[in-house]
Formats: structure tokens, C-alpha cells, sequence
């Protein structure tokens, strides 16, 4: 009997040891990347549709990113460590906001913002999925748009982020061919408004 409630502690143990590694690899993530270029597919979940797009992203740690959607529309979305741009080709419109502001405008501010995560957010192991080490955070602040966001990571790298928004909506969002701490234009990181758009600043 001794024996069986060693050998279930002891699983139990390793059990939460390798949930313990999803924070762990958050962090070392953060502290080791200071730059990261990949392609996403972000699928939006809400009211019993699907809305699935792709694109780029690029960031260098702190504050600069650049989150590009291709396909199905063209939209684009660059923040500079001040202000942050969201440029609707379509629309012709783009829109400014202070970067305080705007930390959560996309999955790309959040990765190229404030790297103490801990500060910010309550961090929890989740059991491995899909041969991802999985944690949740939950955001300390109650005006925060999420409900909680869920990072997947493997070989040190973020593959997966889910974030669960406040009005049930769910955003789903692959990363691949990732590229870390590559050099990158830092004019990739500016946008000036095209002439024959609306302005709008918030």
C-alpha cells in the first residue's frame, strides 16, 4: 500500500513538474527573444461563425510590432513603442492610438509589450495538448478585454495563443515558420498614413 501512494505521489510530482515547464518556457522565451519574425492563421470564433485569415508578424521586444492580415482582406496593424496604427486598406482609414492605450489591439502588441508577464497577469500551468505545454493567464486588471488567454509553446517557442475576450469570443492563433531574434528593418515598424485616407485618432 506504501508503495502504490509513493509511486502516485511521485507521479503526481512529475505530473506537475511538467505542467510547471509551460511558465518556465514563458520566461525564458521572453528573456531570450529580443526579436521574432513568423507567419499566422488566426481563426475567430463567435456567435456560431468562423472567421479564418492569415499573415505575418514581426517584433522586436519592447514595444515595436508589425501584425500584417493578407488574406482574406488587407489590413495592418504597427506600433512603434508611441502610437499604434490600424491601417484598413479597404476602407481607407487608419487609426491611431496612444500605445498605453492600446496593449491589446493584437496578439503581436501583447508579445512585443512589457515582458514581466507576472506583473500583469496571474500565470497557471495547464496540462500538455496536442504536444504543447499550455498556461493560462488570467489579467490582474479588471478593464482588460480578455477573460483569460492561454499560450502553447514547444522547443522554447510560443506556437499557439488563444484569447477569450469578454463578449464569448474566441481568438485562435498558429505561428509558424518562426524566426528568432532575426535582424529587422526598423522601418518596418513606422507607418505613415497614405494621402487619400481618413484620419482618425483615438
Amino acid at each position: 500500500m506504501r508503495i502504490r501512494i509513493l509511486c502516485g505521489v511521485f507521479a503526481a510530482l512529475i505530473t506537475s513538474l511538467a505542467h510547471a515547464d509551460a511558465v518556465g518556457d514563458l520566461k525564458q522565451f521572453l528573456s531570450s527573444t529580443h526579436s521574432l519574425k513568423a507567419q499566422f492563421t488566426q481563426s475567430v470564433v463567435g456567435k456560431g461563425k468562423t472567421q479564418i485569415s492569415t499573415g505575418n508578424v514581426a517584433i522586436v521586444i519592447p514595444g515595436k510590432f508589425r501584425w500584417e492580415y493578407q488574406k482574406p482582406y488587407q489590413q495592418l496593424i504597427v506600433g512603434d513603442a508611441k502610437e499604434v496604427w490600424l491601417y484598413d486598406q479597404d476602407l481607407k482609414q487608419a487609426t491611431s492610438k496612444n500605445v498605453a492605450n492600446a496593449l491589446e489591439s493584437s496578439p503581436a502588441a501583447l508579445l512585443a509589450g512589457d515582458t514581466a508577464w507576472e506583473k500583469n497577469y496571474t500565470l497557471k500551468p495547464l496540462p500538455d495538448q496536442e504536444g504543447l505545454s499550455w498556461l493560462e493567464a488570467t489579467p490582474k486588471r479588471d478593464d482588460s478585454s480578455f477573460e483569460h488567454i492561454r499560450l502553447g509553446l514547444a522547443n522554447g517557442q510560443i506556437q499557439r495563443m488563444d484569447l477569450f475576450d469578454k463578449f464569448g469570443q474566441t481568438t485562435q492563433i498558429r505561428f509558424s515558420q518562426i524566426v528568432t531574434n532575426p535582424k529587422l528593418d526598423i522601418g518596418l515598424f513606422h507607418f505613415t498614413p497614405p494621402k487619400d485616407v481618413d484620419v482618425v485618432r483615438e
